[in-house]
């Protein structure tokens, strides 16, 4: 049995509707032991044991990212980083000066990187390959756009993965042409494929490595958990330092559908694992994203009257899939963005609820008990636009909407660009928490910052760090209340997985993971949100992060 720990002196959010507050909070063996206030927790301090002064600060349930692609998020830390960039001139300012910081190359070596939006930059027309042509030529370079969904390559790589202008476009993707029909070094969705299959593999000390690094970063934030959406390779890592007694963060794999069959051949279910690694979801895309315009849609984008966006899996495919997954105790995670998207998906969900309770003529809206009852937590990713008919639909269903607060801010001016007056049902967070859904947060990290303070503040305010765009935020009307906030990014969280049980709220029982605020998030104007030190973390009652003496 190891030393008791008590950390006292603070305010102390619980998220446990019986006993919401407290200033103190004794941990033990890795859980918590006891909550309450200070003169009836401290006497518990055995021999031996620490107490720990929190000086007033907040402390709340671990914080959690529900939406991380955490091997890329880790590789992106050694990688050219374009968010943020102004112009297209600084995207390529920022990509020579890492090429002229390289020192010597591997066999092979590919530049790559990731965060361009032409939105951005203040124009509408892609970049080319003749842009990074200009910088270099012999290495081949390949760099995702802001949403993940495009690539901008430069010739090498076009001429790597023999992509010309014969090339024709693959299932579910699009190669950019010119007037003349020449690639134009920009790919959309599955037509990345055709250059990153070139692209060689890292291998998994390499990966395990940078997670090493990623996983200070996340504890520097205040993260004790994530969801990964990433694949195989990532999967391999995690197990490598679970297996070496590093892995410090609780991490919840969801499994590509490309493996669904050998997720089922194994007899892999959903929950699967301990308290560090767990099996999520089957991860199913249904279209593509806002930024390059290839996210479903009902009507078609503002000014594109042909462009209904792309179906990267239809609504047969995802059915088949989805029910071969149900069967055999897999839940579903689908992407979905744009409103047709995110409304086969509802379709899919319904008929696949149907099949888990064994009645197909029943009217889902009469089943809802029931549907309460069925143990796999299926959820949509990102349900960006959904159009109003459908809005009620994912609380009918039970089905978790996976929301990340930080894209409505960084999306706005792409939304109100592409899709007009309907971005009054995007990114309608609000919308989804009064109908009745459960909703959970994360960052869709490295396609956002990781750091789960801006996504707070995002959530709260409906604005940027710079305040924009006014004091108001982007449609007030879908801004949440702080502690609606904190509960996204730790209660629904562990529902989201299954584990509310032992994860999400401080109670006698549970694990001892929390994050502890230099100021009360609950009680300073949102707009200081983003001057707040994470003071603390603490991940099975070990401070992995710690600011204070």
């Amino acid at each position: 049995m190891s030393a008791t720990m008590i950390l006292h002196n603070g305010r102390i959010h619980t998220l446990n509707p019986q006993q919401p507050t407290a200033t103190a909070v004794a941990i033990r063996d890795g859980k918590v032991l006891a909550v309450g206030f200070d003169d009836e927790i401290k006497p518990l301090l055995a021999a031996g044991g620490e107490l720990v002064n929190l000086n007033g600060r907040t402390l709340t349930p671990g914080l959690v990212d529900a939406h991380v692609h955490f091997q890329h998020f880790a590789l992106s830390l050694q990688r050219v980083d374009l968010r943020g960039s102004k112009t297209l001139d600084e995207a390529l300012q920022r990509i020579a000066t890492k090429i002229s910081n390289l020192q010597s190359l591997i066999s092979n070596y590919w530049l790559q990187g990731r965060g361009w939006r032409v939105n951005d930059w203040g124009q509408t027309t892609f970049p080319t390959a003749a842009h990074l042509d200009a910088i270099n030529s012999e290495i081949p370079i390949c760099l995702r756009d802001h949403s993940g969904h495009a690539a901008w390559v430069n010739s090498r790589a076009l001429q790597i993965a023999n992509i010309t202008a014969q090339t024709a476009d693959p299932p579910g993707g699009q190669i950019q042409r010119d007037e003349n029909g020449r690639p134009t070094g920009v790919l959309f969705e599955d037509a990345m494929d055709l250059v990153t299959r070139h692209i060689p593999d890292t291998t998994t000390d390499q990966i395990a490595d940078a997670m090493r690094e990623a996983q200070q970063y996340c504890w520097r934030v205040g993260l004790t958990g994530l969801h990964d959406f990433d694949g195989r390779a990532c999967f391999i890592a995690l197990q490598t330092l679970l297996q070496n007694g590093e892995l410090g963060l609780r991490v919840v794999k969801n499994v590509p559908v490309y493996r669904l069959e050998h997720a089922i051949g194994v007899g892999l279910r959903s929950g699967f694992g301990n308290d560090w690694l767990r099996i999520g979801s089957v991860k199913i895309f249904a279209d593509g994203a806002l930024g390059p315009r290839t996210a479903a849609m009902i009507a078609p984008y503002e000014g594109e009257p042909n462009n209904y966006g792309i179906v990267v899996t239809d609504k047969e495919e995802m059915l088949e899939k989805a029910s071969a997954a149900s069967a055999k105790g897999l839940s579903i995670t689908v992407h979905a963005i744009g409103d047709k998207a995110n409304h086969d998906v509802l379709d899919v969900f319904e008929a696949v609820r149907k099949q888990e309770i064994g009645d197909q003529r029943l009217e889902i809206t009469d089943s809802i008990s029931n549907l309460r009852s069925t143990n796999l937590r299926h959820r949509i990713e990102h349900v960006q636009l959904i159009h109003p008919a459908d809005q009620p639909r994912l609380a009918q269903l039970n089905i978790i909407a996976s929301m990340q607060p930080i894209h409505a801010t960084s999306d706005m001016e792409a939304a109100e660009r592409h899709w007009g007056s309907r971005t009054k049902d995007s990114y309608a967070i609000r919308t989804m928490l009064n109908s009745g859904a459960t909703v959970v947060f994360g960052s869709d990290a490295p396609i956002e910052k990781i750091d789960p303070l801006l996504g707070i503040h995002a959530a709260v305010t409906r604005q940027r760090p710079d305040g924009s765009p006014g004091p108001d935020g982007w449609h007030p009307e879908q801004k949440l209340t702080m502690a609606e906030t904190i509960h996204g990014f730790t209660t629904a969280a562990a529902i989201t997985c299954g584990q509310e049980a032992r994860q999400g709220s401080i109670a006698p029982g549970k694990l001892a993971d929390f994050t502890i605020f230099g100021r009360d998030i609950f009680a300073i104007p949102p707009d200081e949100l983003l001057d707040v030190e994470i003071s603390g973390t603490v991940v099975g009652g070990e401070f992995k992060h710690r600011t204070f003496s």
